[in-house]
């Protein structure tokens, strides 16, 4: 990866509008894109998401129709492009749970043992993504660090310095996190 001023630089620059900015931005940070991405797909079955190059591109294309954004640096960035990436997941699996039952065919009701592959995983994330909502109604930051350690991948020092409190404040609401996320997925 580039040097912090310069990857500072390029944000600032893709901020004002130059979409060679934009792009010379997601250059620099592709290497560190695809390893997020693949951290997320990993737990995941293959064959009910994106490959890690379709979800880095997919977000690199949310991430240019967006405009403009106001990100301070790289650590901000790759938080944006965290949530970025969870947006891409759960549309990608709304998508498919959609298709896989008809779009806006009649439904016809089959008695069958046979589950479809993948759907609990599909059904898993969509559980998370509306318990992360529903969190975000109870306390936002606990939300922003749950998207930035878990999507985003970044330490806990990271996190404490792009939200502005410490490293203890971010165990804590981790740590209540897991609890309520656990609590509402029961």
């Amino acid at each position: 990866m580039t040097d912090t001023g310069d990857l500072t630089d390029l944000i600032q620059r893709a901020q004002r509008g130059e979409q060679v900015a934009v792009d010379q931005l997601f250059a620099a940070v592709y290497p560190e894109l695809r390893r997020m991405a693949r951290a997320r797909l990993r737990k995941l079955p293959r064959s009910t998401l994106l490959d890690t190059t379709a979800l880095v591109h997919e977000s690199y294309l949310r991430f240019v129709e967006a405009g403009r954004l106001q990100l301070a640096d790289r650590i901000h960035f790759l938080g944006y492009t965290g949530k970025i990436m969870r947006s891409v997941i759960v549309d990608t699996v709304r998508e498919r749970q959609s298709q896989r039952r008809g779009g806006d065919q009649r439904a016809v009701t089959l008695d069958s043992q046979i589950a479809a592959p993948g759907a609990d995983a599909s059904a898993e994330i969509l559980q998370v993504h509306d318990a992360l909502d529903g969190l975000a109604r109870h306390d936002p930051r606990l939300v922003q660090v749950v998207e930035l350690r878990y999507f985003a991948g970044l330490t806990e020092v990271q996190i404490a310095e792009s939200l502005g409190i410490t490293e203890r404040t971010v165990r804590r609401d981790w740590e209540k996190a897991r609890l309520l996320l656990a609590e509402s997925l029961l």
